[in-house]
């Protein structure tokens, strides 16, 4: 029985020194064997990468993860397997750092669960992909979460199977009910009423200072929340819209549960039929939490305000 041709190894560093070392000859090493490579990671270390690489860095696809990535939840579809699906017929090398110092506490837990579901989209694919942890700049926790989400360790020592390997933990762990907002706008909606859920939104939205294609985006995502209510979550749903930490909030509820740990992160072929669902939401929103259980489902999105 052949290996599993996939590889996620975790690199833990301190020091841009430690950080350029290790991502280059990363880098170098797919570019010698003629690998396609993409970095995909903050503008201070794409950076440091760029102008260590020389003339070698127009050889790679570079991302600022902070655009490309702002939203875990879209880094599966819209990132690495964007790259890698381009390039079926070769061994594919990426960097991919989505945690770094400086992201919230809301947003975390959508980065752990990234983290730990790249695994499960990638396995039997001829893919290595690089996640930089800064020892530094972190949490002893979150560390610790990136052990359970990648199966390889590397630091200045070399590299070493993790013991605490156990990606589904990190992606149950995070599956949490959501605190209480202290004000908000609510809409209860079924069949009936559907278009009003776009209309509450827009209105709550516009009141922020969203504008053009901005609140085209905010209408047409929770429109497909609503969608999603309508055809798996019991007929019906409940929205709710506020304003927190310099964002807009949308949260739509229903009875339904979400059981593919990948839905909303595969990508869609624009020729096939059907609803995008939670691909379209991923993709337009600054962040998308989600809380599910048999009988409820939560889905919170959420919109830097301009």
């Amino acid at each position: 029985m052949s290996a599993e041709p996939f590889v996620h190894p975790a690199l833990f560093y301190r020091g841009a020194g430690e950080y350029v070392s290790a991502t280059t000859a990363f880098v170098r090493e797919g570019l010698a064997a003629g690998e396609p490579v993409a970095v995909a990671v903050p503008p201070w270390n794409l950076a440091l990468i760029e102008a260590e690489l020389g003339a070698q860095a127009g050889d790679v696809l570079l991302l600022d993860m902070t655009l490309a990535g702002r939203n875990p939840g879209r880094i599966i579809p819209g990132v690495l397997r964007d790259f890698a699906d381009r390039h079926p017929d070769h061994h594919v090398r990426i960097i991919g750092e989505p945690i770094w110092p400086g992201r919230t506490e809301t947003e975390y837990p959508a980065c752990a669960q990234h983290e730990a579901l790249i695994n499960l989209s990638f396995t039997g694919r001829r893919v290595t992909i690089l996640c930089p942890y800064d020892l530094a700049g972190l949490t002893a926790e979150v560390i610790r979460e990136a052990a359970r989400t990648h199966p390889v360790l590397r630091d200045t020592a070399g590299e070493r199977v993790s013991d605490l390997y156990a990606p589904q933990l990190v992606v149950d762990g995070h599956n949490r009910p959501f605190g209480e907002p202290e004000r908000f706008a609510a809409l209860r909606f079924d069949r009936t009423n559907l278009s009003a859920v776009r209309g509450l939104a827009a209105r709550e939205a516009a009141a922020l200072g969203f504008q053009g294609d901005r609140l085209d985006d905010i209408r047409l995502a929770v429109a497909e929340l609503g969608a999603n209510s309508l055809d798996h979550g019991g007929g019906s749903g409940v929205l709710r819209v506020w304003a927190a930490d310099d964002r807009l909030v949308c949260e739509v509820s229903d009875a339904g549960h979400i059981t593919d740990p990948l839905v909303g992160r595969r990508p869609v072929d624009p020729r096939d039929a059907g609803s995008r669902g939670l691909l379209i939401v991923n993709l337009l929103s600054d962040l998308v939490r989600v809380h599910s259980r048999v009988g409820a489902t939560t889905v919170r999105v959420y919109f830097d305000l301009p």
